[in-house]
C-alpha cells in the first residue's frame, strides 16, 4: 500500500470551507474523514452527499480518529481541543487555503493576496473589478466566501485571495505575487491570545510575496512592512517615490512606472472611488497597487473602480427623509471600522452597540467627539459606549434602547430621528459585533433598513 493510500486526512467541520476541502481531497483520492459537532439538517444534507464521495463524516464530540496524518482546519483557533490534540501528537495542521496553495497545479494562476482588520472584502471585490476591466479572468476568493481550494483547479488567470488573521495563522507555505496589509488595529484578540499575535498572524501574508504592499498611513502595516526592502506604501497623502497616492483628486502611482523618481500616472479620480470615503480611498489604492504589480494598465484601475458595486451594509445609502441621511454601516463590527464611517461625515446622529469583544471605544469617541449630534446605543455593551460618550461628549445627548426584541431597530430609527436635524447624517456603524441580537451584521442592517422605510411611510401618512 503507497503513502497515499494509508494516509488519513481530517477535516474539521461541514462549513462551505470544510465540504469543500473534503470534496476535492476525495477527487484527489485521498482518505478523508470530516468531524462535526453539530447534526443539523444542513450538516446531515451535506454528509449525505459526502458520503456519494466516499467520505465519511462522524457526529458528536470533536475528536480526532485514529491513524489521521492531516488535520485541515478552517479557521479554528489552536486551543480548540480537536487542534490541541491534533498539535500534541505530531499531526500536521494546515488551514484549507494552506491545503489550497499546496494542491496548485502546475501553471497555475498567481495570487494576488489581501489582509487587514477592516476593510477586505471592499479592497478584494475592487481588485477583481480592476482585474476583469483589463480582460482577466478572474475571481475573489478566500474570507469572501468562495473557497480557495475550489478555485485554484479553475482555469482562472489570477486569484484575488482574502485572508483573515485565522486563514494566515494555518499558512505556512503562501507565496503570493503580491501581498497587502490594509490596516491593522485590535480584534480577534480572544482567538490569538494577544494584539501582537493577532499582528504578526497578519504579517504572514508578506513572508514569501514577491511584492510587499502597504498601507503607508498606518503604523503597524508599516512596522509589519519594515523588513522588507522595496515594499510599495499606498497613501491618501501625495505619493513620494515607490509609493501610490492622491494628487487633488487623482490616484497617482509612483511605483509601477518605468521611473518612479521623476515619473508618474494617473490611475483614476477620486469620484472613481464609490462610496467615496478616506478609507474606501485606501481600499482603492491598495487594490490598484495589486493589480499594477501584475502589469495591469492604468485605464483598466479606473474603469474597474466605476464598475465595482460595494457589498451591502458598509456606508449604504437607505434614503434621505426631511434632508437628513440614513446610512447603514452595520459590517463596522469593531471600533476602527466605526471610526472610518465616523470619520466620512461631519455631523452625525450614531447608532451604536452590540458586542464589543472587550474592545476600547474611548479612542474612537474622543476622535469623533466634534462630529456628534447625537446617539442612540443598543445592545449588550451599549453602557460602555453611553459611558465613554459622557466621558468625553458630555454634551451630546445619548438614548439608550434597553430592549431587546425584534422591533427595536423601529425604535432606535425613531428616536435617532428625533435627535437629527436638516443636513445631520443617522449612521449606523455600531462598533460591535451582532450576535447578541441579531443572526448576524446583515440581518442588523437589514432591520435598520427596514425601521427606516417605516419612518418615510409614517412621515408621509403624517402630512
Amino acid at each position: 500500500m503507497d503513502a497515499q493510500a494509508m494516509s488519513l486526512t481530517c477535516v474539521a467541520g461541514l462549513g462551505v470551507s470544510g465540504t469543500a476541502v473534503a470534496k476535492v481531497l476525495a477527487a484527489h483520492g485521498e482518505r478523508v474523514v470530516v468531524v462535526e459537532a453539530v447534526e443539523g439538517e444542513r450538516q446531515l444534507a451535506a454528509a449525505a452527499e459526502l458520503a456519494r464521495l466516499g467520505v465519511e463524516t462522524r457526529f458528536g464530540e470533536m475528536v480526532l480518529p485514529e491513524g489521521v496524518t492531516r488535520l485541515v482546519t478552517t479557521g479554528w483557533a489552536p486551543h480548540h481541543p480537536l487542534v490541541a490534540a491534533a498539535l500534541a501528537a505530531g499531526v500536521d495542521v494546515v488551514g484549507e487555503v494552506e491545503l489550497a496553495w499546496r494542491l496548485r497545479p502546475a501553471q497555475a494562476a498567481p495570487w494576488l493576496a489581501l489582509t487587514g482588520t477592516n476593510g477586505k472584502t471592499t479592497a478584494v471585490r475592487m481588485l477583481t473589478s480592476i482585474l476583469l476591466a483589463a480582460g482577466r479572468k478572474a475571481v475573489a476568493v478566500g474570507n469572501v466566501g468562495v473557497p480557495v481550494v475550489r478555485a485554484v483547479a479553475e482555469p482562472y488567470d489570477v486569484l484575488a485571495v482574502e485572508l483573515s488573521s485565522f486563514q494566515l495563522h494555518w499558512s505556512g507555505t503562501l507565496a503570493p505575487h503580491a501581498a497587502a496589509v490594509l490596516n491593522v488595529a485590535p480584534d480577534h484578540i480572544d482567538w490569538h491570545g494577544s494584539m501582537e499575535e493577532y499582528a504578526a498572524a497578519k504579517g504572514r501574508v508578506y513572508e514569501r510575496a514577491g511584492t510587499v504592499i502597504f498601507n503607508a498611513d498606518d503604523p503597524e502595516a508599516t512596522r509589519l512592512a519594515a523588513p522588507y526592502p522595496g515594499a510599495v506604501g499606498f497613501t491618501l497623502r501625495v505619493p513620494r517615490r515607490g509609493e501610490i497616492g492622491v494628487v487633488e483628486d487623482l490616484l497617482v502611482d509612483r511605483a509601477f512606472v518605468t521611473d518612479p523618481v521623476e515619473g508618474a500616472e494617473e490611475l483614476a479620480t477620486l469620484d472613481d472611488v464609490r462610496p467615496f470615503a478616506p478609507h474606501n480611498v485606501a481600499n482603492a489604492l491598495a487594490a490598484a497597487a495589486l493589480a499594477r504589480s501584475l502589469g495591469v494598465p492604468s485605464e483598466a484601475v479606473a474603469t474597474g473602480l466605476r464598475d465595482f458595486v460595494p457589498d451591502p451594509h458598509r456606508l449604504s445609502h437607505v434614503d434621505r427623509i426631511g434632508e437628513v441621511d440614513y446610512i447603514d454601516d452595520s459590517k463596522a463590527t469593531n471600533p476602527h471600522a466605526a471610526a472610518a464611517a465616523l470619520a466620512s461625515y461631519s455631523s452625525i446622529v450614531w447608532v451604536a452597540g452590540g458586542q464589543l469583544k472587550g474592545a476600547d471605544v474611548d479612542d474612537l469617541v474622543r476622535q469623533a467627539a466634534p462630529r456628534l449630534r447625537g446617539a442612540v446605543v443598543l445592545g449588550a455593551d451599549r453602557v460602555t459606549i453611553a459611558e465613554a460618550i459622557a466621558r468625553h461628549a458630555p454634551d451630546v445627548p445619548v438614548v439608550d434602547i434597553a430592549d431587546r426584541d425584534t422591533g427595536v431597530m423601529e425604535r432606535v430609527v425613531t428616536e435617532a430621528a428625533r435627535l437629527a436635524s436638516p443636513g445631520d447624517t443617522v449612521l449606523l456603524s455600531p462598533a460591535g459585533a451582532s450576535l447578541d441580537m441579531f443572526a448576524g451584521y446583515p440581518a442588523r442592517g437589514e432591520a435598520f433598513a427596514r425601521a427606516v422605510r417605516e419612518l418615510r411611510l409614517r412621515r408621509e401618512r403624517d402630512r
